[in-house]
C-alpha cells in the first residue's frame, strides 16, 4: 500500500513538472511568434473586418503632431486613416507610436493566416500618390518638421513629390498656383486627401 502511494506521489511529480515545463514551452513559443510579427502586420489587422466596427487609434507622428481615426487600408510602407469623413495617408516611417486599446493590442498581435498580399498591400506609398496625381486631389501635405503644405500633386517620382501649392478647397489652376515644392518621402508626415476620396 505505501508502495502504491510512492508511485502515485512520483506520478502527480512527473505531471507537475510535466504542465511547467509544457507551459514554459509554449511562453518560448510565443515570444518566438511574436518576434516575427512586424508593425504592418498589425496594422493590417486593425483595419480587418467591418469598417464600421473597426475602432479609432491615434498615430503619434514623428513631428509630434497626432492623426486619430479608423485604418482602412495598408500598403507596402504606408497607411490609410479615414478620420472625420476624410482620408489620410501616412508613411510607416514617419510614425512614432500608436495609441490604442488592449483588447486592439491583443487582437492586432494575432495576424491572421498567412497568404498572399493584397495588391493594396503591395502598393507603394509612391503608387498611391500617383494615383492621387492621375486623379488632380487636392491634399494638405503635412512635412516632419510641422509645416503644412497645400495643393495638388504634379508629379510622384521614385522617392519624392512636386506639389503645385495652392490654396486648400480651390482646384489648381495655373493663376490660384502660388509656388511649387519638391517634397521627399522622407520629410513626408501624412498626406491628407482634401476631397472626399476613399482609398
Amino acid at each position: 500500500m505505501r508502495w502504491d502511494r510512492f508511485f502515485e506521489d512520483l506520478q502527480d511529480q512527473f505531471d507537475a513538472e510535466w504542465e511547467a515545463e509544457r507551459a514554459i514551452l509554449d511562453t518560448e513559443g510565443e515570444r518566438l511568434r511574436l518576434a516575427k510579427v512586424g508593425l504592418r502586420e498589425r496594422l493590417v489587422e486593425l483595419g480587418r473586418g467591418d469598417p464600421a466596427a473597426r475602432t479609432e487609434v491615434s498615430f503619434e507622428l514623428r513631428d509630434d503632431s497626432t492623426v486619430t481615426g479608423r485604418v482602412s487600408a495598408v500598403g507596402a510602407d504606408w497607411v490609410g486613416v479615414e478620420s472625420a469623413g476624410r482620408t489620410g495617408i501616412i508613411p510607416v516611417g514617419s510614425i512614432a507610436a500608436i495609441g490604442l486599446d488592449h483588447a486592439d493590442m491583443l487582437r492586432s498581435a494575432r495576424p491572421g493566416p498567412d497568404g498572399r498580399a493584397s495588391l493594396t498591400e503591395r502598393m507603394t506609398l509612391g503608387f498611391v500618390l500617383r494615383d492621387l496625381v492621375r486623379r488632380r486631389v487636392p491634399v494638405t501635405v503635412l512635412t516632419a518638421h510641422g509645416r503644412a503644405l497645400t495643393g495638388t500633386i504634379d508629379r510622384a517620382g521614385a522617392d519624392h513629390l512636386d506639389l503645385a501649392l495652392h490654396d486648400p478647397g480651390s482646384p489648381r489652376r495655373a493663376e490660384a498656383v502660388r509656388g511649387h515644392r519638391l517634397v521627399p518621402f522622407a520629410a513626408v508626415a501624412w498626406v491628407r486627401v482634401d476631397a472626399v476620396e476613399r482609398l
